[in-house]
C-alpha cells in the first residue's frame, strides 16, 4: 500500500541497483522524483539510459505512472575532478594501497545525498532512496548502512527536518536484487534493466549480454553477471518486496 503523505527522492543513475530501487519506490510512495548527477563519469551513457528507463516504465506500467515525478540532474563535475579516480578519468582499475578499487570515488555517496537533501527540501519530499549495498559489492565504504546512518543523522540535524535514507538492496545479494526486480514488475520490468538500463563502469553499450549491457569485465558487469547466473540457477525466483 502506497503511503499518501509521503513523497520519494530516488538517487537514480540509470543502473540496475536504482533502477529497481525506483520501482520500489513507484510501489510506496504516493509522489516519486529522481535525480542524478553527472560528475565527469567516464561511464556518461548512464545518463542517457535513465531518460531510457524512465520512458520503458512510463510505457509498460501504467499504473506507476501517476506516481512518478520530475526527473532532476544536477551538474558536480568539478566534485569528481577532484578524485582522480578510475571512474572520472583513463586510469585501469585496480586496487590501492587501502584495498581499495581505484572506482572508488572518493565521498561521492555522502555528496549525492547532501545535494539530494537540499532538492528534497525543496520539493517537499522525505525520504530519499539510493541503491547502496553492503553484500555483493565493491568495497566502497561509503555504500555501508553505518555510513548512511551517520548521514542520515547529519542531514536531520542540519535541516531539522525528518528525512530518511532508505536503501532497499543494503542487505540483498545480487541475484536477490534480481530476485526483488521480479517480484516488483514481472519479466517485463526484467527485461527494461536488461535492455535499457546502464551499469558497466567503462561505458560499453555495444554488448548485449543475458544480464545487460556491458564490457563484462569491470566490477560493475562481473558483480551483475555473477548475481543474474546464480538467480538463473536457482529458478528465477521472485523475493517478496517488503
Amino acid at each position: 500500500m502506497r503511503d499518501s503523505s509521503a513523497g520519494a527522492l530516488v538517487l537514480f543513475s540509470g543502473g540496475q541497483d536504482s533502477t529497481v530501487c525506483l520501482a520500489w519506490a513507484l510501489e510506496r510512495f504516493a509522489r516519486v522524483e529522481t535525480v542524478g548527477f553527472d560528475y565527469g563519469q567516464r561511464h556518461a551513457v548512464e545518463l542517457e539510459a535513465r531518460q531510457e528507463v524512465r520512458a520503458a516504465l512510463l510505457a509498460r506500467f501504467p499504473d506507476w505512472a501517476p506516481q512518478l515525478g520530475p526527473d532532476h540532474m544536477l551538474d558536480i563535475r568539478a566534485f569528481g575532478a577532484i578524485g582522480e579516480t578510475a571512474m572520472t578519468s583513463e586510469r585501469a582499475i585496480e586496487t590501492d594501497e587501502r584495498g581499495l578499487p581505484s572506482t572508488f570515488v572518493p565521498g561521492r555517496n555522502l555528496v549525492f545525498f547532501t545535494y539530494a537533501a537540499a532538492l528534497a527540501d525543496r520539493r517537499g519530499l522525505n525520504h530519499l532512496v539510493g541503491g547502496m549495498c553492503e553484500t555483493d559489492f565493491s568495497g566502497y565504504p561509503d555504500c555501508r548502512r553505518a555510513t548512511l546512518d551517520a548521514m542520515e543523522q547529519a542531514l536531520r540535524l542540519g535541516l531539522a527536518r525528518d528525512l530518511i535514507l532508505d536503501t532497499p538492496l543494503m542487505a540483498l545479494t545480487k541475484a536477490e536484487t534480481w530476485a526483488l526486480a521480479t517480484a516488483l514488475g514481472g519479466e517485463d520490468f526484467v527485461e527494461i534493466i536488461i535492455r535499457q538500463s546502464h551499469t558497466c563502469y567503462l561505458g560499453e553499450r555495444g554488448i548485449l549480454h543475458a544480464w545487460g549491457h556491458g564490457c563484462g569485465e569491470c566490477p560493475a558487469c562481473a558483480l551483475r553477471a555473477k548475481g543474474y547466473e546464480t538467480w538463473i540457477a536457482e529458478g528465477r525466483p521472485a523475493l517478496a518486496a517488503s
